[in-house]
């Protein structure tokens, strides 16, 4: 009998305000790009623990999933876990090899609310 249940289910981080930046942004993205990002959050939910090239660890608590958008470009969501749940804190279009430092402290700083 094949397991359909979500391992780690994804929940988007929420502001105190009330904004959920990470759905902004998927939302902001063409469509195909929406069901790219999505394709892959979902394979991590399903298959946690899952590495490369799906999802790898960025160290302090964090993880990111990593997308392949349309046009070559590369999505990126970081992510970190809290009570079993995957929460999505912060996503962006990768445009250096090295993950931007201001990313990674958004993320931290995020996680800190979270946790």
């Amino acid at each position: 009998m094949i397991d359909r249940s979500k391992k780690l289910p994804a929940f988007f981080f929420e502001s105190a305000r009330g904004n959920r930046p990470v759905r902004e942004w998927i939302m902001g993205l063409s469509l195909e790009d929406r069901k790219l990002v999505g394709r892959d959050i979902q394979k991590v939910e399903f298959g946690w623990p899952l590495g490369m090239p799906y999802c790898r660890s960025l160290g302090d608590g964090l993880w990111e999933v990593q997308s392949d958008l349309t046009g070559g470009k590369i999505g990126r969501v970081i992510f970190c876990v809290a009570r079993e749940r995957m929460v999505l804190l912060h996503g962006f279009v990768k445009k250096t090899q090295k993950t931007p430092v201001q990313d990674l402290k958004l993320a931290h700083k995020r996680m800190k609310e979270v946790l």
